[in-house]
């Protein structure tokens, strides 16, 4: 094989010709045949070209929003909500991913907003992804650079409008209805928002209840879970009180996975209001009920039963400048007495919903 009077080209000794050359960091090869040496220049000046263009549009393209949002979901990774966010990025993604940043304001985001309206969301559940929007945006205008030190966006991003939230009442439900209810979802659900109407529970800690936060107390025969500050909403650590319900629960859980005491096909469940949820309530003619109605649920029960604002306020985990985190065994023993009267149906059974007007 010979070089010819043009770099980049070469002749075998049969009579083929060949282009083997690197231009701007990329290499040119491209086998040729028999042609003249005219040819196979004018075939390598296409070449050139092509990738000229090729570099050059690459050189001044700007980052889509699924880049941001890549690096965002990279940066949220440690986050206790990083399920939850990169849930909302899944359900950005399939509306405007392929856009450039900047042309995401009102306007692009409408079709998305519709159509999770009319798929059941509230205002509160699209805000939310509204809110994961912005603040992509905001950080590919001031921390996202690419290699030249350009901001990923380079404007500050526009106002997105949020919608207008109506703060709903408590609903808590009656036994009937949580009969009703309960039997109709599927079997890891079913144990999931029985665990919750027992305990209380946030359903972002029932979802990342973890083995690693269960402590045994031996003199009450059973354990409870501390939940850490950093992962419970008034930042201190929270025990979870276990009554019978709650304790046969985390019992028939044991060994299904080694992290997660909550999980569905060997993953952990990131959210309890799924399909199966909103279906079912449906259903029953119960649309207005949210897992958060559980807690409701709960301190309803608890009250009902004769529990003391002061108990029933340790037993939910709500901040108090009065509330230690440190129980004795005593306390422990008292607390599961406490929590096993939400098992009795007589004496908690009314419950009167008032409308708002």
């Amino acid at each position: 094989m010979a070089i010819t009077r043009t770099p980049g080209i070469l002749m075998y000794e049969d009579g083929k010709r060949m282009i083997d050359k690197e231009h701007r960091g990329t290499r040119l090869c491209r086998r040729l045949g028999r042609i003249t040496q005219k040819e196979a220049e004018q075939i390598l000046d296409v070449e050139i070209e092509r990738l000229d263009i090729e570099l050059n549009r690459k050189a001044h393209a700007r980052p889509l929003f699924r880049h941001c949002a890549a690096r965002y979901l990279g940066e949220s990774k440690n986050k206790r909500s990083a399920e939850t966010i990169a849930w909302h990025v899944q359900l950005l993604l399939r509306y405007f991913g392929d856009l450039e940043p900047e042309r995401i304001h009102d306007g692009t985001l409408q079709p998305f907003i519709d159509s999770r309206q009319r798929g059941g969301a509230g205002a509160t559940s699209v805000n939310r992804s509204l809110e994961v929007v912005r603040t992509i945006l905001n950080r590919a205008a001031r921390a996202y650079r690419d290699e030249d030190g350009r901001p990923w966006l380079e404007r500050v991003p526009p106002l997105i409008s949020r919608l207008p939230e109506s703060r709903r009442s408590p609903c808590p439900i009656t036994w009937e209805e949580q009969d009703d209810l309960f039997q109709r979802l599927p079997g890891h659900l079913q144990r999931m928002v029985l665990f919750t109407v027992n305990t209380g529970l946030r359903s972002s800690n029932v979802c990342g209840l973890r083995w690693t936060w269960e402590v045994p107390v031996t003199e009450v025969g059973r354990s409870v879970f501390v939940i850490p500050p950093e992962a419970f909403k008034a930042k201190r650590p929270h025990v979870v009180i276990l009554n019978d319900a709650t304790w046969s629960i985390i019992e028939s859980q044991r060994k299904i996975h080694p992290d997660y005491v909550f999980t569905y096909r060997k993953k952990p469940v990131c959210r309890m209001n799924n399909t199966a949820w909103r279906r079912e309530r449906k259903a029953i003619g119960l649309p207005q009920v949210r897992i958060h109605d559980l807690r409701h649920t709960f301190a309803t029960r608890l009250r009902a039963a004769g529990v003391t604002d002061e108990d029933r306020a340790t037993l939910l985990g709500h901040a108090s400048p009065s509330m230690t985190s440190h129980y004795a065994s005593g306390d422990i023993g008292r607390l599961i007495v406490l929590a096993n009267r939400v098992l009795e149906r007589v004496g908690t059974r009314t419950i009167l919903r008032v409308a708002n007007g």
